[in-house]
């Protein structure tokens, strides 16, 4: 079955961090290419980080550069994204999504085949 779950999203004050989980099949988790996105109400749903099946491509959104960091761990097959410096900007829904093509166009929503169910994060200023 193909699944990914998030987990750690909660509310924050401005400045705090938080840690997201995304944990994943077998089949999700050997997928070329998996990545954030966000969505805040009323907005469309926005690219966050992307990683490379093996970790040796990483790309984020210029608003999370230098504050977020995405990661994987083979072991237990999760997929981690490290929230600093969080901003109230940053109060959305997360998702964890999943793709069987490549890298290519690792931005579009639309190229994803799989996605979790989401986890909130709220930051309050």
């Amino acid at each position: 079955q193909d699944q990914l779950v998030e987990s750690g999203g909660g509310l924050v004050q401005a400045g705090g961090s938080l840690r997201l989980s995304c944990a994943a099949s077998e089949h999700t988790f050997s997928s070329p290419c998996m990545a954030w996105f966000r969505q805040a109400p009323g907005k469309g749903r926005e690219f966050v980080a992307a990683i490379s099946r093996f970790g040796d491509l990483i790309y984020y959104a210029d608003s999370v550069k230098g504050r977020f960091t995405i990661s994987k761990d083979n072991a237990r097959k999760m997929v981690y994204l490290q929230m600093n410096s969080l901003k109230p900007e940053d109060t959305a829904a997360y998702y964890c999504a999943a793709r069987s093509a490549n890298m290519y166009r690792y931005y579009d929503p639309n190229a994803y085949d799989y996605w979790g169910q989401g986890t909130q994060v709220t930051v309050s200023s």
